[in-house]
């Protein structure tokens, strides 16, 4: 199927028929399920075990799917983080980087600004497998960029193997702030559940692709491992030095910011054009739901370091430090 790169005054997506809109489960997926530990976390949410990780019926399909199906491009890029990780705001930064000859981030018809980021870099889990040759959204039709919440040990091989050009970025941050996050999602989307109970679900492993700790770790030490393969990066550091951060990206995605970027401004461009304050003022962002049947505007919530300070309490922010210092510290890692 030829791909062609969208033009950036329309509103047509280029991967548009890609996600599904109603998951079908066939028999086989069905009878994986059957044989997988499972806890009811959640009125009406029931949370699966797979290679040690937990999923909702709708993410672990989509693993499934991809484990089964999906082959990577040549020079395919990954954008991996646990959920309410600064997704948005990287999967924003990675196609504006991108696509920065295409169009040019201070465009006023930049697709950023008619378009969300979740539709312009799509969530692998949630692509039909008959639609992944369907995805462009990069110049070179040898590079897709596509978005995952999936554990470094649950990624297809095809994606994983030294011999795969692949690049993986992977972005975590402060699990007090994920906490937090994740906690006002379920509340933005109506899940109801406290958050005591929130908490203590989280600490015990129970949130999107979770233990989170043990899928960050994961990517922490293959970074270390593989550092041509896999980049690591934190939320705090994108924040508190972002031009560092995103000529970081540039250079490791093998686009790096040249001279003339420089002269023109383009890292500052991009850096205004992915910001909270430009992103969460859009009216794209503001309306409506993915085709999963999440609202846009739960994804935007206060873009800052630190809020946790403001919802939990000294006992659960001790409980959460003391967790990630047990988890992180034989590989020397601190977020």
């Amino acid at each position: 199927m030829r791909r062609t790169l969208m033009e950036p005054k329309t509103s047509q997506l280029p991967h548009k028929p890609v996600e599904d809109e109603t998951p079908l489960y066939n028999q086989e997926f069905l009878d994986f399920l059957s044989g997988l530990p499972k806890e009811r976390v959640i009125e009406k949410f029931e949370s699966y075990q797979y290679q040690g990780f937990w999923y909702n019926p709708p993410l672990l399909h989509g693993i499934f799917n991809m484990q089964k199906h999906f082959q990577p491009c040549e020079n395919d890029i990954f954008l991996v983080t646990a959920p309410k990780s600064g997704t948005t705001w990287l999967k924003a930064m990675i196609y504006a980087l991108m696509n920065r000859k295409a169009y040019p981030p201070q465009s006023p018809h930049h697709p950023l600004l008619n378009n969300t980021p979740h539709q312009l870099v799509p969530f692998l889990e949630f692509i039909n497998p008959s639609k992944y040759g369907s995805v462009c959204n990069s110049p070179d039709r040898t590079t897709r960029i596509l978005a995952t919440h999936c554990p470094l040990i649950s990624l297809p091989k095809s994606i994983t193997d030294d011999a795969s050009p692949c690049k993986i970025v992977y972005l975590c941050r402060d699990v007090k702030d994920n906490f937090v996050s994740l906690f006002h999602f379920a509340q933005k989307n109506q899940w109801h559940i406290s958050l005591e109970d929130s908490f203590e679900l989280y600490c015990k492993g129970f949130s999107g692709a979770g233990p989170v700790w043990d899928q960050i770790s994961g990517y922490w030490k293959e970074s270390l491992d593989r550092p041509h393969k896999v980049l690591f990066m934190r939320y705090e550091e994108m924040q508190n030095e972002p031009q560092f951060q995103l000529k970081r990206l540039a250079h490791f995605l093998g686009k790096p910011i040249s001279e003339e970027d420089e002269k023109s401004g383009v890292v500052d461009q991009i850096i205004n054009l992915c910001s909270f304050d430009t992103q969460s003022r859009l009216k794209v962002n503001n309306t409506g739901d993915l085709v999963c049947g999440l609202s846009n505007s739960s994804f935007f919530r206060k873009g800052v370091v630190g809020d946790w300070k403001n919802r939990l309490t000294i006992d659960m922010a001790s409980k959460l430090d003391q967790i990630t210092e047990e988890k992180f510290h034989a590989f020397g890692l601190s977020i």
